[in-house]
């Protein structure tokens, strides 16, 4: 148990989260790169440079300079053992997001400041506080003329509603930044002029506060530094480590991360301050009733093992056209050759090769430990949301399917690739990124998503990795809903009547595809008992 217990407490899982183009990728370079895992940062701009970032892995993401797609990396760092996801930037690739954010323990927000808090910021810090993730702010590109850092803090916090704590604070900025003050250690940590690593250090403020610095500062930015301090002391709210992992209050560093400046103090204050391995919500059958299920609280050390899927990736190893499930670890330790439950199925399976990641690289894992991610080969039989277990069935709850917004119909330009087509739609289906609806009127592949670029993305995926080559023709659906209805006799009267506009999902959930929201209207006033549904848990046909 003590051993379970000190390995649990050495993880670190966190998802870095961010707007498109903040520096996200870039910042998840870095901290590779200060924890040791690489030796080369690569870069996420020139589209033929001889380097790319070590996350964007598919040809889509170099091609583009944009991620589409959660990686995992893992690498040790000042005794612990660090799990970092870098997830997509762009909003529409939100969901993946989304589901990442449920696999972690913490989220490092990444904020342009030249440009503040961005919509897909807002909309990420409300998923945080559904599940009340404990945040990490780094503020980047102070290398760039941008908004006063003030009026950064006071963004975050009307526009994200959030308390902000500085730990570090910026002197300058663009063409004229100096460096930033570390308030805990009070001293400057200068900006090299040759906009190098950034580990200068110049002396500090005497003990008594904030008055006449002892730096080699330009007046100006000395007495201005003095002032901004003077205020924080007076004004500011005081760092509490209870707050911040509740989520009500986050810590906020300051940097440039394309120079490397500031993320060592980033990375070393992270892993001291965020949490460990925290408790998961899991279904269970009721000791009294084994067909009753029950909520509780399932801990990082109890000694059974339990993990949960959130992420199903195809095609990482072009070779094989494999499929990775990423599973996170809950409870208890894994090791190599174990024999785990998978409670949707009732079957067992013996799992002698699971991996660990660095993006697209993966290695043999011998064992893992609550908060580790780990990927188990999957063969079609594993899906988002499901649970394995050592013994005691379970099902961990809160991982979202979200309706989608737009759909095209796929016709395929070459009927010799039928086969294809349906095993690349299904694969890249139980990815999430997209979802495939079959009509129950007609064989039609109906392809649903949450912003416009993924339907690009199942295209060049569908092409590359398939060798498939299709239109997608936009079709007239509104809206997408799950159908839900404890009474059956309701259910099949509103299937009769709606035949034609009725789908089945990948999952084989039933949904309603309205062609207008007149319709959508008129079905929810014709058939009072019957649910419909924008948001489905995943795992769960209601």
């Amino acid at each position: 148990m003590s051993d379970l217990k000190d390995n649990a407490a050495r993880r670190r899982t966190f998802a870095i989260i961010s707007h498109p183009d903040a520096g996200k990728t870039t910042l998840t370079e870095k901290l590779l790169l200060f924890g040791g895992a690489i030796q080369m940062a690569g870069t996420i701009k020139a589209r033929k440079a001889s380097r790319y970032a070590t996350s964007d892995w598919m040809t889509l993401e170099r091609e583009r300079g944009i991620s589409v797609t959660t990686s995992v990396m893992r690498f040790p760092y000042l005794e612990r053992e660090v799990n970092l996801l870098d997830t997509p930037g762009h909003q529409d690739f939100s969901e993946d997001t989304y589901r990442v954010l449920t696999a972690v323990d913490s989220a490092l927000l990444v904020i342009d400041s030249t440009k503040g808090v961005e919509e897909q910021t807002r909309k990420l810090m409300e998923v945080c506080r559904m599940r009340d993730t404990p945040i990490i702010t780094f503020i980047n590109k102070l290398d760039r003329a941008g908004l006063q850092p003030l009026d950064l803090l006071a963004d975050i916090e009307a526009n994200l509603r959030i308390h902000c704590v500085p730990l570090t604070w910026p002197v300058g900025m663009g063409s004229d930044f100096q460096g930033v003050y570390d308030l805990r250690a009070r001293e400057l940590r200068a900006f090299p002029a040759e906009r190098g690593h950034g580990d200068g250090k110049e002396g500090g403020f005497p003990a008594d506060g904030a008055r006449a610095p002892a730096l080699s500062l330009p007046e100006h930015h000395a007495g201005r530094l003095r002032e901004d301090l003077e205020l924080l002391e007076t004004a500011g709210n005081a760092f509490s480590l209870e707050q911040y992992l509740r989520g009500i209050q986050t810590p906020v560093f300051f940097g440039s991360a394309v120079n490397n400046f500031g993320v060592k103090e980033l990375l070393d204050t992270f892993v001291s301050l965020a949490p460990g391995p925290r408790p998961r919500t899991a279904l269970c059958a009721s000791a009294e009733n084994r067909e009753e299920f029950v909520e509780r609280l399932v801990y990082p050390w109890e000694e059974e093992f339990s993990g949960v899927v959130f992420k199903i990736q195809a095609n990482m190893d072009r070779a094989h056209h494999d499929r990775m499930a990423f599973l996170r670890v809950c409870s208890g330790r894994f090791h190599r050759g174990m024999k785990l439950r998978h409670p949707r199925t009732g079957k067992d399976m013996t799992v002698h090769n699971a991996a660990i990641f660095m993006a697209q690289e993966r290695s043999g894992v011998e064992e893992a430990f609550p908060g580790d991610i780990i990927g188990i080969p999957n063969h079609g039989a594993i899906r988002i949301g499901d649970s394995f277990t050592e013994k005691t069935p379970l099902r961990f709850i809160g991982i979202p399917s979200f309706a989608p917004e737009h759909f095209r119909r796929v016709r395929l330009n070459n009927p010799l690739k039928s086969k294809q087509l349906n095993k690349g739609l299904f694969q890249l289906a139980e990815e999430g990124a997209v979802q495939l609806f079959r009509p129950l009127a007609n064989n039609d592949y109906i392809l649903g998503a949450i912003g416009l670029l993924q339907f690009e993305v199942i295209a060049a995926r569908l092409s590359d990795e398939y060798g498939v080559d299709a239109a997608y023709e936009p079709v007239q659906i509104h809206c997408a809903r799950w159908i839900f209805s404890a009474d059956k006799t309701r259910l099949e009267d509103f299937r009769n009547y709606y035949y034609n506009d009725l789908a089945l999902d990948a999952e084989g959930a039933l949904a309603y595809l309205p062609p207008n929201p007149w319709k959508l209207e008129s079905a929810v006033e014709r058939c009072p008992g019957v649910e419909f549904r924008n948001i489905r848990e995943i795992g769960s046909r209601a």
